[in-house]
């Protein structure tokens, strides 16, 4: 095709261009025309087809991507549910946008960026868009954990106290008829308790222990307990002072949610003989090629880190403000506190290929980063009765389906968990399904939660693997 014909293309230039250039510079017979006043004339030409190449470009990144699934499982149709639903979030302002990521044997089936990284920046979505992950750091920091165990440098049996001698000595807070009392700890917290959150520990937000929580900087004094980012010592200090705080209940006892893999975190610098975050880095990040996930954003990378905002009373969204409550310390900031527990950064892509390492039993393209009885115990059941979702059960690190229904229509033995800043996840083994659903809403009342992603997703599912 000729520039001429290319000019003559609704798509590559826009009508109002240079009268016919096409008659005006045919081949002649009898003499030349001057190249300078060729080029003269085709240069509006070429900047427009440059601005409608780019302008293309734009459009195709916002188009959904659904490919042909050649194994026929997939319903392309069917996925476009997911994708209207999607749209539908962006287009009501109940988020500003959502990138989702399905594989299916570790290929595509759903790749879709949507609305807007930064609204008021006029940045759209990516692929690779920066998310901030909170609790989804903890499955992270407990692969690591059972890689040292792997290596006999650690065992689940082991008290805490063994890495971090101030929690030898522990303490609960516990009401006695109606008085409440600071009692000892009925026995050592183990990594294992850290590993379930049985240990006792909550994020020192209630009534009855939220000051002395406040007095140490931690609790209601670090966002809503779990956000470290701001702090200008390493996690270890602050899980140290942890440690001299009442908890909520007695080890063993029952499912609390808090501040266990934080301090799991510190046990695996201890047993590492480095920071987390080089642990993280040597065992996991750069033998896999997640090149986007870290505990702070490096400077060069910082524009493709999303703005975080809050839902109001009515469901839409407003721009958080800066600080623990909302943009957060991912990119100015001490950098000094390695949260294992909320503190990580990634994208959907970084962290699908994580999961799907997981899925494959603990090896992707011949990186084995774990045994496939060490990633067993992440997704059974360890914690039989104690749990308190029912249909549910809790692994060393995982949530887990142990009833059909219990997670819409996840298959049983499937396992995930979410982040605080509204990010989710789960991975079906028996499907061999990966699926990560990123957004930037601290609080969410959006409503796009867990199970309605899933069921869009197993609804276009007409083939399973059983």
């Amino acid at each position: 095709m000729t520039i001429c014909e290319l000019a003559s293309n609704p798509l590559a230039c826009a009508p109002q261009i240079a009268p016919d250039p096409c008659q005006k510079y045919k081949v002649q017979t009898r003499g030349r025309p001057r190249i300078g006043k060729v080029i003269e004339t085709m240069i509006p030409v070429l900047q427009r087809l440059v601005q409608a190449s780019a302008a293309i470009l734009t459009l195709l990144s916002l188009v959904i991507a659904v490919p042909a699934d050649a194994s026929g499982a997939f319903s392309t149709d069917r996925l476009r549910r997911l994708d209207q639903r999607l749209h539908r979030y962006v287009d009501e302002n109940r988020v500003a946008g959502v990138v989702a990521l399905v594989l299916q044997d570790g290929k595509p089936v759903y790749n879709a960026a949507i609305g807007w990284a930064d609204k008021e920046a006029g940045i759209r979505m990516q692929p690779d868009t920066l998310f901030r992950i909170a609790s989804q750091s903890k499955a992270i920091t407990s692969v690591m954990a059972l890689s040292l165990m792997e290596e006999g440098r650690l065992q689940l049996a082991d008290p805490v106290s063994e890495l971090i001698p101030v929690f030898a000595h522990t303490q609960v807070a516990e009401f006695h008829e109606g008085e409440l009392k600071i009692v000892p700890a009925s026995r050592p917290i183990t990594l294992f308790d850290l590993l379930t959150h049985t240990s006792g520990m909550s994020y020192g937000v209630e009534p009855h222990i939220a000051n002395q929580y406040q007095s140490a900087g931690l609790g209601p004094a670090a966002g809503q307990g779990w956000y470290l980012a701001d702090k200008d010592e390493d996690v270890c200090m602050s899980m140290e002072r942890l440690a001299k705080l009442p908890f909520l209940g007695q080890p063993g006892e029952r499912f609390i949610y808090g501040y266990s893999i934080d301090v799991l975190g510190c046990v695996v610098q201890r047993a590492a003989g480095k920071p987390l975050d080089e642990v993280v880095r040597e065992r996991l990040t750069e033998p896999l090629g997640m090149n986007d996930t870290f505990f702070f954003v490096p400077a060069e990378k910082r524009g493709r880190l999303a703005a975080v905002y809050s839902s109001t009373a009515d469901g839409h969204i407003q721009r958080a403000p800066d600080g623990s409550l909302g943009q957060g310390h991912y990119i100015e900031g001490p950098r000094k506190n390695f949260s294992g527990g909320a503190g990580l950064v990634s994208t959907a892509h970084d962290y699908a290929r994580f999961l799907e390492m997981l899925r494959r039993d603990g090896e992707i393209d011949g990186h084995r980063i774990l045994s496939p009885h060490a990633v067993a115990l992440m997704h059974t059941n360890q914690i039989p009765g104690l749990y308190p979702a029912e249909g549910k059960g809790f692994g060393l690190g995982f949530e887990t389906v142990e009833r059909y229904g219990t997670l819409g229509m996840a298959s049983v033995g499937s396992y995930g968990w979410g982040g605080a800043y509204g990010t989710q996840y789960f991975v079906d083994p028996q499907e061999h399904i990966v699926a990560v659903l990123m957004i930037q809403l601290l609080p969410n009342h959006s409503g796009l939660e867990k199970v309605g992603f899933s069921n869009l997703i197993y609804q276009a599912l007409i083939q399973g693997k059983h």
